[in-house]
């Protein structure tokens, strides 16, 4: 009996021990079947399942999704447009930034360039559209949406013609002019997170400046803050996103938000084209041409960040031409669905370049995503009930940065004598002259036709713009002057 119970015993444990060898076996394959998917991360076309894509692209998702709607609301609520059509502005703009997203991804002919790349709303022509919402506001709201998809038409067209004449182009927008261009669009924005900060778009609404605003928007502040420069992982990666969590938050507390939109708006909705309509207004088509060409010109530092951080390469020029390309096509469709102009978001570029995920799937899931939330009128509604002091708070630190990334352009050239008078000269010219207009016509003094006025008086950015071309063509260039510019 005890010779079969020892036999018993060592039976047992022979197939103990071939259980165990069969399942360290599987897992080794399992190990290496895992490796083979997270290595396939760090390849643009490699497979991997849908269960590694989502959290990779949620990430991606809570980057943007903040930013791209805030210029939307905003503007919104300058314009004077209705819940219900705020609503509608807030879908397409996540709508639209999905499908630049998508045609980045996955080319049409010459339309995209295979990037791994998140576009959404860009606050760059948020000075020059506010400013057409104060010269248009006894037109109503919808003219004045019509007149800013009527210039983002044009511009778009613009953009895709520098697209395919790049290299003749490209020369006359060194980072020292491109960099004053983005320095003013920073410093315009100021007054815009201010005003908010004090609770609306308008120092003369009822109500603006009580403390209670003042608080909610400098706890939103200073969470914005404390999550970029204290947070890890995906708390400072969203930080705006976050500090407006917290914001909305004690907003709530004072009463501020008003959830009862939310419980109108249906669940699923899609928006007809043109809506808004479509007005060529030609002083508001200058001056989005001269910004399209510039945020054009930050994609490809955009592009250039995106490929030297996730595939340790600088982009080709057909990469180049089809990226901007892409986003002037799509931006010409915005324009008769009712999406604000578009442009690269650096902060999903900054994602690439930290944890050089890189694969398509993962951005299509994201661009998918953001595309589902911009069909909902529920969720679009409920982020059009963001009080304007949270807004205002967590745009703050995005404005300064926008105001930085102008002046790391700037100084990427030497600060000769010959660079410093472009830039001083022109950031004066463009501050200096909108602020004496709106002096002027405080004291009742119109000294220009209306339409003059429109183009280059009502945002400090187009003249500067113009200065910093012009005197950079005519003020000759010495070695001393030079630094290596943007891949042509």
């Amino acid at each position: 009996m005890a010779k079969v119970a020892i036999l018993d015993h060592k039976f047992i444990i022979a197939y103990v021990e071939q259980i165990i060898s069969k399942w360290i076996y599987d897992l080794k394959i399992k190990r290496g079947v895992m490796r083979k998917d997270y290595s396939n991360l760090f390849s643009f076309d490699g497979k991997i399942p849908l269960s590694k894509a989502i959290p990779l692209a949620l990430q991606h998702v809570i980057a943007m999704i903040a930013a791209c709607v805030a210029p939307a609301i905003i503007f919104a609520q300058m314009a004077g447009l209705s819940q219900e059509d705020s609503i509608i502005l807030v879908q397409m703009a996540l709508i639209g930034s999905a499908l630049t997203s998508l045609l980045m991804i996955y080319p049409i002919g010459k339309f995209g360039a295979k990037l791994p790349m998140i576009y959404g709303v860009s606050f760059a022509y948020v000075p020059t559209m506010l400013a057409l919402a104060s010269q248009f506001q006894a037109s109503g709201g919808r003219h004045i949406v019509a007149v800013v998809l009527g210039a983002q038409l044009i511009g778009a067209i613009g953009s895709l013609i520098f697209a395919f004449t790049l290299k003749y182009i490209l020369p006359y927008f060194p980072p020292l002019v491109s960099g004053t261009v983005v320095l003013c669009i920073g410093i315009s924005l100021y007054p815009i997170a201010l005003t908010n900060m004090g609770g609306g778009g308008d120092v003369n609404q009822l109500g603006w400046g009580q403390w209670q605003n003042w608080l909610v928007a400098g706890v939103t502040l200073l969470a914005s803050i404390g999550f970029t420069h204290f947070a890890k992982g995906i708390f400072s990666l969203a930080s705006l996103l976050f500090a407006m969590l917290v914001g909305y938050a004690l907003a709530g507390f004072f009463g501020m938000i008003d959830l009862s939109p939310v419980g109108d708006a249906s669940l699923i909705s899609f928006v007809r084209p043109l809506h808004f309509g479509i007005k060529l207004e030609p002083s508001a088509i200058f001056s989005f041409i001269i910004i399209f060409i510039v945020t054009s010109i930050e994609g490809i530092g955009d592009m250039t960040s995106t490929t030297i951080g996730g595939m340790d390469r600088a982009p080709s020029k057909q990469e180049l031409r089809g990226g901007i390309a892409a986003f002037s096509l799509t931006n010409i469709i915005g324009a008769f669905i009712g999406t604000l102009p578009t442009a690269t978001f650096s902060q999903n570029a900054g994602i690439v370049s930290v944890n050089k995920v890189i694969n398509k799937k993962v951005f299509s899931t994201a661009a998918i995503i953001i595309l589902l939330a911009g069909l909902s009128p529920k969720l679009s509604s409920l982020l059009t009930t963001i009080p304007e002091p949270v807004i205002g708070g967590a745009t703050l630190s995005v404005f300064a940065a926008i105001t930085m990334n102008g002046i790391r352009m700037i100084t990427s050239q030497p600060l000769t004598m010959r660079n410093t008078s472009i830039v001083g000269t022109s950031v004066a010219l463009g501050f200096g002259f909108v602020s004496v207009v709106s002096v002027a016509e405080a004291a009742g003094v119109y000294f220009m036709p209306e339409e003059l006025k429109i183009a280059i008086g009502s945002s400090p950015v187009v003249l500067a713009a113009i200065s910093a071309v012009l005197m950079n063509i005519i003020i000759p260039e010495k070695d001393e002057d030079k630094e290596e510019s943007l891949p042509a």
